[in-house]
């Protein structure tokens, strides 16, 4: 079962994550995870140029070692990174010092691999969006933990592209925290359905823009 679109129950029993953004404004948060990625994050962001779409990356730190000059692009032109931890690891199946660890890693080498100047409370996404109660409450203190409204499914090989632009439209409203993948298990269903999903929006006024711009 695919749960395209987070139940408004799920956000009202755990209100400590930002699942959505308050507006009424025609916005939407595009987010891109697990980059920076050769050819796949360039293409992202060819994409979103034309359209003036500003997203935000939550990065794996372990990519931005291996790719600090795709990373310095995607900060280059105006969008924003978070943290995905250093090796994509699920949060419930790790134990919570090696995961907070993990985190902090991450968080170093995006900070090593740039000069520009990073929020002082970065963004921070679990991956698979599994996260336990207690690492959760130790990093509340030190990141705002972003996770989604949409989840397009991009990744999923039994989707065809044009079931996963429908519902990728379907369930966008303003406000909605989207979330795409600059992965290479994403790359061929991205392609067809990324260039669609912004002209759609686009077309109907809608503006992208990066969750520090939400104004949190």
């Amino acid at each position: 079962m695919r749960f395209y679109k987070t139940a408004w129950w799920v956000r009202q029993v755990l209100p400590q994550y930002t699942w959505k953004i308050d507006t009424q404004e025609p916005v939407i948060f595009l987010t891109f995870d697990d980059g920076p990625i050769p050819e796949v994050t360039e293409y992202v962001l060819k994409q979103l140029e034309p359209y003036q779409a500003k997203a935000t990356f939550f990065c794996v730190g372990d990519n931005v070692r291996k790719h600090p000059e795709i990373y310095n692009q995607v900060i280059a032109a105006g969008h924003q990174v978070g943290n995905h931890t250093y090796n994509h690891l699920n949060g419930w199946k790790t134990n919570d010092n090696q995961y907070l660890e993990n985190i902090t890693q991450c968080q170093q080498v995006m900070t090593n691999q740039t000069t520009t100047e990073l929020p002082q409370k970065p963004l921070f996404r679990p991956p698979y969006g599994k996260i336990r109660k207690n690492q959760m409450k130790h990093l509340s203190a030190d990141y705002q933990v972003i996770m989604w409204d949409v989840l397009t499914y991009d990744f999923d090989a039994q989707l065809s592209p044009e079931r996963c632009l429908e519902k990728a439209i379907a369930h966008t409203t303003s406000g909605s925290i989207v979330v795409f993948h600059d992965s290479v298990k994403s790359i061929e269903k991205l392609k067809w359905v990324l260039p669609r999903y912004l002209k759609h929006f686009a077309e109907k006024g809608f503006a992208f823009k990066t969750i520090s711009d939400s104004n949190l």
